[in-house]
Formats: C-alpha cells, structure tokens, sequence
C-alpha cells in the first residue's frame, strides 16, 4: 500500500464502521469504541509511521493538536489543579479569551508552583489558540519543513529511549549478577535521568534490590541553612511494586531537620544501623499504625554530592530473610549513594536550570504584556491587575498611584480587581480596571508609599500597620497581604501594589516577593511610559492646534492674492530678469511677486503641473510673509537667487533639458525658501546659543547639523501644504514626493559645511566630462548651482557687490555683538565690529577660497557663464585695493600720532 492510496482505504474502512472519518472530524465526537474495520485501520497505522505522521502534519487542525497537548500532560495539570483546588483548563474548544487588547488572562501557572520544584514537564495550557506564558513555540516551527524534522527528531529520541529502556536487564537476571557487576548495572540504570523524582524512585528499588530491602524511603533537602532546613519526600515507603505515578498521587511527608532518625541522619552527616527499631527512642511509631507495616530493621543513609554536603538521606527498611542489615550492607549502600548523591546533584541542577528558565519566560510575558499596550492608564492597570492576580492567586490585588505632589500622603487613583471579577460576563470585553470599591487600608499602603519598604504580613490583624476599620461593615476579612512600591525608572515612587488574602489561606513567600518585585519594576516602566505617552499625544495636540493657528497667520490672506491675480506681469526682458547684472534695489516688493510669477510662466510650470494661478500668487505672497525684516537673509535676498537661478537655466546654459521639469520646479521653490524664517543669526550661533543655555536655541535641539537648513526647509514644507497655498496639490504621489526630495536636497546644500563637502566630487565630474544622465551627477550639479546663486551678489557690478557685502558684514556684526554680550564669548573676526577695518581682505579670502573655484568650474561647464567668473575676479581687485586704501590710512593715523608724541 502506498501513501497516495491509504487515504482512500482508510475512508473505506471508517464508512464500514458506520459513521466515517469524515464525520467524526466534522461533527469532533469521539471514537468510543473500534469495529473490526477501523481495526485493522488502526493496525495498518501502526506499521506505516511515517504515513500516519505526514497526515498529521497535514491534516490536523490547531484544535486537534491543542486537544493532543493538553491529554498528554495529564500530570503538570492534575498537580496543578490538586495544588489550588480548580478545574484544569479546557482545550481551545471552550470559549477564547480574545477580542479586546485586554485579554483576560486563563490560569496558566501559579507562583507557587516554583516552590514545589515540579515544573520540569510542560505547561501546555493555551490562551488565543497560542501556547503562552510557559509555553515557547520551538524556532523551527515556523515552515512545515522543519516542522517535520522537529517532530522526527523527537520519534528519534522516543524511540532512543524506548530501545535503552529495552536493554535494561529484568530483576530476576540482576539478581543473578555478582555485586560489582549489580552495581554498575544499576549505576548505569541512573546515571542519564534528569527527572527528580523518577531518579529517586530508581534509587529506591535499586537499593532494595541490592541490599534486599522489604521498602524504602527517600528524604531530600530543601531550605538554606540561614533560613531553615527540612526534609521532604514524596517518595515514602516504595516497594518493588510500587510504581512513580502511584508514589507521586500520595502527599509529600516534611520531617523538621534534627528530628527522628532521618533528622538525625541529616543533621550530623552519619549513618543509622538499627536492629530493632522500637528499641531506638528516635523511631516515630506513629508511622506504622498510620501505613499498618511494622518496622523490624532499618538503615539509614545520608547522601552527599562531591563537595560531601547532605542533599538528602536515604532508608531501607527490613532486611528480607536475615535479621539486620549487615556491616557488608552498609558498604554497599555507602558505595552506591555516592553515584546516587552525584545524579541528584546532577538532577537538582538541571532541575533549577529549567525552573530558571521558565522563572524567565514568565517574567518575559509579563514584560511583554507590559509594555505592548501603552495607550492609556486604564488599560495598562488592567493588564497589571489580570496578570498579577492569575500569576500570584489571591483575593484581591490594588494598584494605587501616588498625587505627584502628596509625598506619599494621598492617591490619586485606586485601581481594583477581586478574583470573582474574572467570572463575570463582561471580562472578555472590559479593558478598563474597576476603581475605589473598597476602603484604602491606608496604613500599610501609606507606610510601603513612604518609605519605599516591602510589607510582607501573614497575619494582618496583628501587624501595627494594619487598620482594622476598613474591614467594618464589609464581608471581607483581610488575612495575608504583601504591599511594594512601583517606581519609575529614575527611583522615585509613583504608587504601590498591594496583593491581598493569597489563596488556600497560604502566606505570601519570599518567591511571591520575588515575582511581584520583578513585575513592579515593569510596571512602574510600564506607568512611567504610559503617562510620558498620554503627555506626549496631549503635546502633538497642542501642537497641532499651534501649527494650524500659526499657519492661518502664516498665509497671506485672499485679498493678497486677488490683487496680485489682478495684476498685469510683465515680461522677462521688461524685468530684466535674463541679465546676470540684475539688481532689484528699484523694484517694489508686489514687483518683486510679478517677476516671481513670470519665472513660473516662462518655463512653464503653470501649465504642466496644473497650478492653480490664484494659489500660486497666494503661495508667493504667503512665502514673502514668512521672511523676518532682518538685514540681509530676507525676502529680497530670496528673490535675488530665484533670478541668478532663472536666468542661468533658463537661456544661459538651457540646463532646463538637463533637469526636466520637476527638478526646475523645485528648485525654483527652493530658491525663494532657502532662507524662510531667517533670524539674521548662523548655524554656529544656534549650536553655541544651546550650548550655553539649552532652553535659548531649540532649533538646534531639533537638529545637530545644518540647523537652518533643515528649518527652512521644514517651514516650506508646512507652507506648500498650509490651505489655499497648495501648489504642489494637482501632482501625482510619485512627482510630489520626487518635488519633495529634490526641494530638501537643494535647500540643505546652501549650507556652506554641505558645499565643502561636495564639491571634491563636482569638481572630479566636470574635469572627467561625465555624463549628467546620472542621479548622482545632478544631485551634484543642483546642489553646486543652488550655491552659485546663494553666493550671486559676489558675481554682480562692484556697486552692487559693494551695496550687499554691506549688508551681510551688517548682519554679522550683530551677531557678534549678541555673542558678545548674551553669550559672552569673542566673536569671529568676520563678525567682530572691532575688526571692521579687515573687511577688504577677508572678503579677498572669501573669494578665493569658495567663490572662485566653484565659478570657474562652471564656466568650464557652459562658456556662457564665464562673465559670472570673471566680474568675481573684478571684485577682486576692487577688495585688494580697498584694502590697500584702508592699510595707507591706517598707517598715517599711526603716524599722525607718533608726531604728536
């Protein structure tokens, strides 16, 4: 029979039986009993494996394997539920717990739980239809591939083990083996188990099988020495017939250290040899009316690891056939505990290991818990609260969050939730905590809100901190309860959690403190971020509220752009706006607008990006507006390199191919918004201004390098997209965003940090002739002509030149003279009025060092751009002979008064 095939013989076989397999997955009722047929189904499985795998993993749905999980861990949840009195949790069949970013929790483990030391097997309860909590999908669940390799390797082990537990040799052929040959046998029967109590269970009959014991008995150690030591066994009179699922339903048996025999044996390290037991004061007789065995001999054992600490103490009881166990006995028993005692140790640690391990996972989906949900208070509490309660088991469990400026006096918010809250209909669809149903015990949450210390009280009634008033006229009765502080991430105290009554009347623990400690740290994480988010969303509000006002202000208003519409725009020659020697001083600022428009029409931007002409004169007017009145970095300025721009790619070096209209659009744009909202100070001055006071300067909080930049081109951005003002509104997503990139890419390269470092590679590109096809290339060439036309003044009449170099020393002497007296710092010497008088030559060194270059390349790059390079060289002259002017009278006041001294 082929794979391809069983399919179709199993359906047969199924129909045989009456009902079919198709119906019992439908209908998901189970096979109560088996027909011939389905039979021999069941028998061709068997032999065929790997078919009934590949089906598996198929076929099965997530509820089948949920239903798989939860019947194979019978144990882990039958001690779970023995330990706190509840049904143990039904498969994802039952009702799901999703819907609302609240999800209450299932019960998936108690804290408690970690004190018993049984978790070594897996807790596969789900919640959602997803293992969780303790439960950790492996890594290579994640493709059907690995899936199978996953599944395969685990048959593999099962299959390892299920031969090795073959091969391991039946009592009546032990008995036949000498005693060094019975001793390694059974050595090697527990030197590969890692189970605790199956490797105590092994021990037990291997140890009556070699000393011929009728029982036995093993007690192991727990506590510390400063905190109290006993000794606990689950493992109490087994026998040879005994089994470890019959031994572990009994309850454990906790002896006092010191006490009895065990204690005895424990507490000084020596063995006990006893022929008759009711001879020894220290037998408890108790024992054996309770069990009805009577204890005749019994020998009694401590085991130790390597280091010969006690781990526990090991006791065979009568000796078959014989009197008393012999001194030969001792020997083997002493022989065989030291490989036992080095198992145990073995196992004790792989035991704390997986315990640690799942310790961390719980406190991993707790932090996860915490923090995925961040949007309000209520939901955040929430979430602590479900969880707390489902992870610790108590009563009731209170989170109280702290008036900031109370001091530990008053709470602001108390927040509440009882364990018969998670039974109520609601709970799937709550995601907000109740708040103040029951009185404050403001004594001992007061006390932990304080002082910042933990309370841990057993008893409340008896704890000085304790009111007892709140329980008056209230069927609610405080017993245990365990109060700590949440803090924020800086230390400070912002509330408390106060878990109340644990469950089965039991004291809170030091591993309760433990977990609760672990969750208040990231819950207070989890507070503190929640409230700086509720803060944050209330600031982009305000924000926003701001930005709109500001921008309704912004704008210019529709009467400015009607009368702007109204106006005739005359043409470029009329405007003179081809000529590299253009100058504006005669110009109003509404001339200045029309000349702005008739760059738009001139290269035919209006028409091919379907610009709105009434938006396009409110846009400009708007822009116009946001320039501050300060010296030189203002609307004029602005204009000015919007003209050097369009007469350079219009008809000088018609680069307008080059580019394409896009890149001419914004580039435009950019020119007449590289400098809005110019305060007449320098990058440098922004970053020095914070350093000296942070509050002064948050431009350059917002931005560490081209500070400037950035703001202007943030302040256009809000422009172009500010109602009535949106030029760019008729682009398709694709243009609008290539607009975008090309605007902030040319506005940044008006800083002059930008130009230094791009112009090594400019320079490489002209002298190598490349081709400006490429992106790279023109990013280049837009970000070096962005600086030709922000430098342009220096190109212009020496009147001119003479008329703006004014202006900007102007500028920057009154930035020197703030730095001088806010920040008290020397100014540069550019911008020191002291220095005045080196003007000529710094400029001299302006030229050189950035005009130059730049212009010379580029009237390598297009010959008609040469007039621009050589008045650059013309100016240069005049600054070298004004210096030279400055420098002879400079030297006869020196002289005029050497002569009156």
């Amino acid at each position: 029979m082929t794979a391809e095939t069983a399919p179709s013989t199993v359906v047969t076989g199924a129909e045989g039986g009456g009902g079919g397999a198709h119906q019992h997955a439908a209908s998901k009722t189970p096979l109560l009993y088996y027909d011939q047929e389905c039979a021999k189904v069941e028998a061709w499985l068997d032999e065929h494996p790997e078919f009934m795998q590949d089906y598996f993993l198929r076929k099965a749905t997530r509820q089948v394997v949920d239903s798989w999980l939860v019947t194979h861990a019978t144990s882990t949840s039958s001690m779970t539920q023995s330990s706190t009195g509840e049904s143990p949790t039904q498969p994802t069949g039952g009702s799901s717990r999703g819907g609302s970013g609240a999800t209450t929790p299932v019960r998936k483990i108690s804290a408690h739980e970690f004190e018993r030391g049984g978790l070594l097997k897996p807790i596969v309860t789900t919640i959602d239809g997803t293992p969780t909590f303790l439960v950790t999908p492996s890594p290579d669940s994640t493709s059907n591939c690995t899936s199978t390799h996953h599944m395969a390797t685990n048959n593999n082990m099962h299959n390892s083990n299920t031969a090795q537990a073959g091969q391991r040799r039946s009592r009546i052929e032990l008995r036949h083996l000498d005693e060094k040959e019975l001793i390694f046998e059974l050595v090697k029967d527990i030197c590969n188990e890692l189970d605790v109590r199956s490797l105590c269970h092994k021990i037990l009959q291997n140890v009556s099988m070699l000393l011929r014991a009728d029982r036995g008995s093993l007690f192991l150690v727990q506590g510390s020495t400063c905190g109290g030591r006993c000794l606990v066994s689950k493992l109490f009179d087994v026998c040879s017939r005994s089994t470890l699922e019959e031994m572990e339903k009994k309850e454990e048996i906790k002896i006092q250290w010191g006490h009895g025999i065990v204690g005895f044996v424990a507490e000084s390290g020596e063995q006990v040899n006893i022929p008759d037991a009711y001879k020894d004061n220290r037998f408890n007789h108790d024992i054996d009316l309770m069990t009805g065995y009577r204890t005749r001999t019994l020998l009694c054992m401590p085991i130790k690891d390597c280091n010969g600490e006690v781990i526990g103490v090991a006791q065979v009881i009568n000796k078959q056939g014989e009197s008393c166990f012999t001194t030969n006995d001792e020997k083997i028993f002493a022989s065989y505990l030291q490989f036992c005692g080095i198992g145990l140790r073995n196992a004790q640690l792989y035991e704390t290991s997986q315990l640690e391990v799942k310790r961390n996972q719980v406190l991993l989906d707790l932090a996860r818990m915490v923090f995925e949900e961040q949007s309000t208070i209520e939901h955040m509490v929430y979430r602590i609260l479900t969880h707390t309660q489902s992870l610790i088991q108590c009563q009731r469990v209170q989170v109280l969050l702290l008036h900031q400026a109370s001091k530990g006096s008053s709470f602001s918010r108390v927040f509440d939730l009882e364990a018969s809250d998670m039974e109520c209909e609601d709970v799937d669809s709550r995601t907000s905590p109740f708040e103040s149903r029951f009185p404050i015990n403001i004594g001992v949450t007061g006390y932990v809100a304080t002082t910042g210390e933990t309370l841990n009280v057993a008893d409340a009634y008896s704890h000085e901190s304790f009111d007892r008033s709140v329980d008056e006229g209230t069927n609610f009765r405080h017993k245990s309860i365990l109060c700590m502080p949440i803090k924020n991430s800086s230390g400070q105290i912002i509330g408390v959690i106060q878990l109340v009554n644990k469950f089965d009347d039991l004291a809170f623990t030091r591993n309760d403190e433990n977990f609760v400690e672990a969750f208040s740290i990231f819950c207070g994480m989890g507070i503190h971020n929640t409230h700086m988010y509720e803060k944050a969303v209330v600031a982009m509000a305000k924000q926003s509220v701001t930005l709109e006002v500001l921008s309704y202000h912004a704008s210019a208003s529709l009467d400015e752009a009607h009368r702007l519409k109204s106006y005739v725009v005359p043409s470029s020659k009329k405007l003179r706006l081809l000529d590299f020697t253009f100058d504006d001083i005669h110009m109003s600022d509404d001339e200045t607008l029309k000349a702005c428009l008739r760059m738009f029409m001139d290269l035919d931007l209006i028409e091919r990006f379907h610009i709105d002409y009434e938006v396009l004169c409110r846009w400009l007017s708007s822009v116009k507006k946001n320039y501050r009145n300060v010296t030189y970095h203002n609307w004029r300025h602005a204009f000015n390199v919007a003209q050097m721009m369009f007469s350079i790619i219009s008809q000088a070096t018609q680069w307008w191919k080059v580019f394409g209209d896009i890149e001419c659009l914004a580039l435009v744009i950019a020119c007449l918004c590289h400098d809005l909202d110019h305060r007449g100070t320098n990058n440098s001055f922004q970053i020095k201004r914070w350093n000296v006071c942070r509050a002064s300067s948050p431009l350059a909080q917002l931005y560490s390098t081209s500070t400037m930049e950035h703001h202007h081109f943030d302040q256009c951005i809000m422009i172009l997209n500010s109602p009535g003002n949106q030029i760019l509104g008729n682009l398709s997503s694709e243009e609008y965003s290539r607009v975008v990139k090309v605007l902030e890419d040319a506005i940044l390269s008006t800083d002059l940090a930008v130009y230094f470092r791009k112009r090594g590679s400019f320079f490489n590109v002209v002298r190598t002739h490349d081709n400006w096809v490429h992106e790279d290339n023109r990013e280049l060439l837009r970000g070096m002509t962005m600086t030709v036309c922000d430098l342009a003044a220096i190109t212009k009449p020496w009147e001119i030149e003479k008329r703006v170099a004014d202006l900007v020393s102007s500028e920057f002497f009154e930035q020197g003279d703030i730095e001088r007296e806010e920040l008290n710092i020397t100014p540069i010497d550019m911008m020191n009025r002291e220095k005045e008088d080196q003007l000529p030559l710094m400029q001299v060194a302006f030229i050189d060092s950035i005009c130059l270059p730049i212009y010379e390349a580029f009237a390598d790059l297009s010959p008609t751009l040469k007039p621009l390079v050589d008045r650059v060289r013309e100016n240069k002259m005049h600054w070298l002979e004004l210096s030279e002017v400055n420098v002879t009278q400079k030297r006869k006041v020196i002289d005029g008064e050497d002569s009156r001294q």
